[in-house]
């Protein structure tokens, strides 16, 4: 289980969340909402331990991780797909991958990558490609397949179909879903996308001006919810 309290995030002495309280079961799927600029990826970086400096507590399955080294919040079974994607352009789409080990605590079992090209056929045909050579399609679908290879507990996503074209957004879309439904992984997603969020997550979180202002169940995700924190 992923627990937050009290989590306040600061970029130098400007205050970027505030009171933060959230909780995600284990296997359970969050969808983070709201306008731009509010908060969301914030959260994420904070959960990671790329903030300048938090207050307040996150503790995953019961310990408390945010006093760790962002590289021990990875090898603890968090995985993260940045907003934008975060490839390194020069690397192959095979370096790209194997950056993804490097993040597994040896004693979690490793993800079979047959598994990963059976997600993403493209990647293994494009093994020997650099990854600025792919689209914006294919460098998600590699960011993910990244992320998936430090075996993970729990995955962060944001934006993973923003600048996307439709038919791959399907195709991520599906992805996401088998992850949390078949393999059990909790996911965590920034995304604008509210038809997703209501039927591929089971609970919410609207974030506004770094503050959780709404949440629970998604079936609480009403349309007035929507319209009144998402409007511009």
């Amino acid at each position: 289980m992923l627990e937050i309290s009290r989590l306040d995030a600061y970029y130098g002495n400007s205050r970027a969340l505030q009171n933060v309280d959230i909780r995600v079961p284990d296997g359970g799927f969050l969808s983070i909402i709201g306008r731009n600029g509010v908060g969301k990826t914030t959260l994420l970086r904070a959960i990671l331990g790329l903030m300048d400096r938090t207050r307040g507590s996150i503790r995953l399955d019961g310990v408390e991780i945010s006093g760790m080294p962002t590289y021990r919040r990875a090898r603890a079974g968090i995985g993260y797909v940045p907003q934008g994607r975060g490839i390194l352009p020069r690397f192959t789409v095979a370096e790209n991958l194997r950056m993804g080990t490097f993040a597994r605590d040896e004693t979690r079992p490793p993800v079979d990558e047959a598994f990963i090209f059976s997600l993403f056929p493209v990647l293994k045909e494009r093994l020997g490609v650099r990854g600025g050579n792919l689209s914006g399609g294919q460098q998600q679908q590699l960011a993910i397949a990244r992320a998936l290879l430090s075996s993970p507990r729990i995955i962060l996503l944001d934006e993973p179909t923003e600048g996307i074209q439709p038919n791959v957004v399907e195709q991520i879309e599906t992805v996401i879903r088998r992850l949390n439904k078949e393999l059990g992984i909790t996911i965590v997603l920034v995304d604008q996308d509210i038809a997703f969020a209501r039927s591929a997550s089971d609970s919410f979180a609207i974030i506004d001006k770094g503050r959780v202002v709404a949440g629970g169940p998604v079936s609480d995700l009403t349309d007035d919810l929507v319209n009144r924190h998402m409007a511009v």
